[in-house]
């Protein structure tokens, strides 16, 4: 649960220079399209530690502002998955954030185990805490310019 309503929280899924930020793995982020997120635009990225890290790119699929953003996130060679974010307006002005993560192609697809799921959730929990911090820092930024 973040508190903050889904647009806010959407605004910041919508900045692509901000995913090294908040994304878990993500190191640096490289370029973004000018139309971000618009489906079909692509934010180019570097993830995992050095000097192993990856340069590949995230393609939007879907969005639908400010209720879900779907993700075909890149890491050749390893391969790639689909990241559905899901915002749900909960309350008075929070949002519920759901991240699902499928690897879709390539080795890691076929490496899926029980062990694998449970590191990808708590890294997909350190990464809802991060985008928290932002989503609430940006309320608390707009509540201190009125």
């Amino acid at each position: 649960m973040i508190d903050a309503p889904p647009q806010q929280v959407f605004d910041v899924l919508a900045d692509g220079w901000t995913y090294s930020d908040w994304v878990v793995g993500t190191v640096h982020v490289r370029d973004v399209d000018a139309q971000w997120p618009r489906v079909g635009t692509r934010l180019h990225h570097r993830a995992g530690p050095w000097p192993f890290s990856l340069e590949d790119a995230s393609t939007v699929l879907v969005c639908d502002p400010p209720h879900r953003l779907v993700l075909r996130a890149g890491l050749w060679p390893a391969g790639e998955a689909i990241v559905v974010f899901t915002l749900t307006p909960e309350g008075d002005g929070a949002t519920r954030v759901r991240i699902t993560e499928d690897f879709s192609a390539g080795p890691l697809r076929w490496f899926r185990t029980k062990l694998n799921d449970l590191v990808l959730h708590q890294r997909n929990r350190e990464t809802l805490r991060r985008l928290a911090d932002i989503a609430t820092r940006q309320k608390a930024d707009e509540h201190a310019e009125r």
